[in-house]
């Protein structure tokens, strides 16, 4: 069985639909710790609650960001996963990390990537007056929000909609979309090969797939 790593810095919401899908083995994979920069992310007590293990990295005792992500790596190396989880986590990951774990890291992005990379995606789809907005579920490297796109998630946007009401409507997505995309890698469904995201042993699209 496969170990995954959840690295978060907020409340942890994505994280407890991961927990929940591993507990009714529709993910067959373990959760083996949850790692934040932030020690008082209430994602740390939905860890406690479910018995896994926590460890909080905070930049203040780190030299520079090189150091602490190397600090991270080795915890993570130490404790042998398979497969890094970004849910929430704001912190950009530095170049040494990503590739020291290419192919390794997942991220959820709060847009239909490559559009609105980056922080307040909501609110730049309504101000763009957009009809649509989504989530993505990608491989990460080095580039923010880059890296291969494997699964993406559409939502409306009505005319009367404010921020609050797209985000409810998004993180629905992805609450059911990351755990599917991290089941098929737990699964070896799932790999990345030169820069290219392949599921059951075939190349994905440049936009990944679309979730119905």
């Amino acid at each position: 069985m496969k170990k995954i790593a959840v690295l978060i810095s907020g409340q942890g919401s994505n994280l407890q639909a991961i927990i929940d899908a591993c507990e009714t083995g529709f993910i067959p994979a373990k959760i083996a710790c949850v790692v934040s920069n932030k020690a008082e992310a209430f994602g740390l007590e939905r860890a406690k609650s479910a018995v896994i293990p926590t460890q909080v990295f905070l930049r203040q005792d780190f030299a520079n960001n090189a150091e602490m992500d190397n600090a991270i790596g080795d915890y993570l190396q130490s404790m042998e996963v398979d497969l890094i989880v970004l849910a929430g986590y704001m912190k950009i990951l530095t170049a040494a990390f990503t590739q020291r774990f290419c192919s390794k890291i997942l991220n959820i992005h709060p847009s239909l990537l490559p559009k609105y990379a980056g922080l307040n995606t909501y609110r730049r789809a309504l101000e763009a007056g957009d009809t649509e907005h989504g989530t993505t579920v990608h491989f990460v490297n080095e580039e923010v929000d880059g890296g291969a796109i494997i699964l993406q998630a559409k939502v409306p946007i009505f005319p009367d909609d404010n921020v609050e009401e797209i985000e409810l409507r998004t993180r629905e997505q992805e609450y059911r979309i990351y755990p599917m995309v991290i089941k098929w890698f737990a699964e070896d469904r799932l790999c990345l090969k030169d820069g290219i995201a392949y599921l059951d042993g075939k190349p994905l699209p440049k936009q990944g797939y679309a979730s119905e």
